[in-house]
């Protein structure tokens, strides 16, 4: 990352490279980091309404530290943490579920080196919904109710793809439900709900301070973000038929990730338990639905479970070092783009 900073650094200052849009590089705070380190600095009040697109609980967790370290580095350092932390609880889960070293210790390694894994040093919420959602998960599978609840509510309130989690959750929930206490039941359906808990408090709260629960939601639908909902496959054949004929070749670049990430889908349902590709599919479901592509790769990236799948696949030791060796190509690669503008992540 701190390549790819200077790498942007000195294309702009020696070579005249320019953000598309003339502005000037952002680096660790550019594109929707900007938005987080607005709303840590002024609420949501003082914005425009698509401030509200983003969800509260990053600029809640990075503004009390705000006054001592500066809102910039508050922001970075809890998006900073909160990768660490989820670079060990997949290591963790891994490891839970495969008995594994190796195969632990490679997804700890694509988790951070995976292409669009830059936005986990970014001031995005990426990396506490990915923490959370580990941090569920761990939790769903080691039947820890309580943590459950707690973790799932919490991923709720960082994206709205951690609304998604109450699926594996239920699924989770539902294992071995007739031989549970009633006190136990209880917990369970709290655990499958959690997710979808924390989404609504922030909707519920829109609903109180705005008068409208769903303009969060209406605002990244509109046309110059995410666009209007198209069926999967579809938008899957546009993609390829724009890569194939050039006409938009940014938008046509995202099809064979989603083609890789299929493949990593399938590997999923096939090597691991039912929740997690479940998990991955409702993530996948989500970011090919959209008009528009753009982000695609960091969608795939908050759908963990493929990095898990990508983990078990490469074990013999030349596989996974060329694998390290392309991702964090790619990683510099496409961090570089993006501080130059060049790359929507």
């Amino acid at each position: 990352m701190l390549g790819a900073l200077a790498l942007a650094r000195f294309l702009v200052s020696n070579l005249g490279a320019r953000d598309p849009a003339g502005r000037p590089p952002s680096g660790l705070v550019g594109w929707d980091a900007s938005w987080y380190l607005r709303i840590i600095e002024s609420g949501y009040d003082n914005l425009p309404w698509e401030s509200l697109r983003f969800f509260p609980l990053l600029p809640l967790l990075a503004k009390p530290f705000a006054p001592v370290l500066g809102a910039r580095l508050a922001l970075l350092l809890i998006v900073n943490i909160a990768a660490l932390g989820a670079g060990i609880l997949i290591e963790r889960l891994a490891r839970f579920e495969t008995g594994d070293r190796s195969t632990a210790s490679r997804a700890a390694w694509f988790l951070a080196f995976f292409p669009p894994a830059f936005v986990l040093v970014m001031g995005y919420a990426e990396s506490l919904l990915i923490f959370f959602g580990l941090a569920t998960f761990l939790a769903l599978r080691k039947e820890r109710w309580g943590w459950a609840i707690a973790m799932g509510l919490l991923a709720g309130l960082s994206r709205p793809l951690g609304v998604l989690l109450f699926l594996p959750a239920a699924i989770e929930a539902a294992r071995h439900f007739s031989r549970a206490r009633p006190g136990e039941r209880l917990t369970r359906l709290a655990a499958a709900v959690a997710p979808g808990v924390g989404g609504l408090a922030y909707l519920g709260w829109s609903w109180v301070a705005y008068g409208d629960p769903l303009r969060p939601l209406r605002l990244q639908q509109e046309f110059d973000r995410r666009g209007g909902f198209e069926f999967p496959v579809t938008r899957l054949i546009d993609a390829a038929r724009q890569l194939a004929d050039g006409a938009d070749l940014g938008s046509g670049l995202h099809f064979p990730w989603a083609i890789g990430f299929l493949a990593l889908l399938g590997v999923s349902f096939r090597r691991w338990p039912v929740s997690y590709g479940a998990f991955a599919a409702a993530v996948m479901i989500v970011a090919t639905s959209a008009a528009n592509l753009d982000s695609l790769e960091r969608y795939g990236l908050s759908a963990f479970p493929l990095i898990l799948a990508l983990a078990g696949l490469l074990r013999t030791p030349w596989l996974e070092r060329t694998g390290l060796v392309l991702v964090t190509v790619g990683l510099t690669t496409y961090a570089t783009l993006a501080f130059l503008g060049a790359y929507v992540p």
